[in-house]
């Protein structure tokens, strides 16, 4: 019996859907349930992310202090609630561009008042 492209086409892709395979976007579904497939991807982006900020960290750590030790200990001494606060800073940033602006704001705000006690330091340390 002969079938035709089509009915193959179409066979194909229903048994792909059935499986979990490719779909017509080209994209690997592990599930055939979609929530399944989102809590999967959310899983992988997430570890991703948190890979990438946690090398990024010990990164400018490392730049940003003479003594490795140093760094470790500071990226290992935060308290929880400089952990909550990170947290919730982040998540107003992402949330609106008006929360975005309040964080890089304060973020400004913060490296013009370490610059001027830097700054102070230096002129003390020369005048003594």
């Amino acid at each position: 019996m002969k079938r035709s492209r089509k009915r193959d086409a179409a066979l194909s892709e229903t048994e792909a859907s059935e499986t979990g395979d490719n779909d017509r976007t080209g994209l690997f579904r592990p599930s055939p349930n979609p929530a399944t497939n989102l809590l999967i991807a959310d899983i992988v982006v997430r570890g991703a992310s948190n890979l990438f900020r946690k090398n990024v960290e010990k990164r400018i750590a490392k730049a940003s202090y003479e003594d490795d030790e140093k760094a470790i200990k500071a990226l290992d001494g935060r308290t929880v609630l400089t952990t909550l606060g990170l947290y919730g800073a982040s998540k107003l940033a992402t949330r609106s561009p008006l929360g975005l602006g309040v964080v890089a704001g304060g973020l400004v705000l913060k490296t013009l008042y370490d610059r001027g006690r830097q700054r102070q330091r230096r002129r003390r340390s020369k005048s003594e």
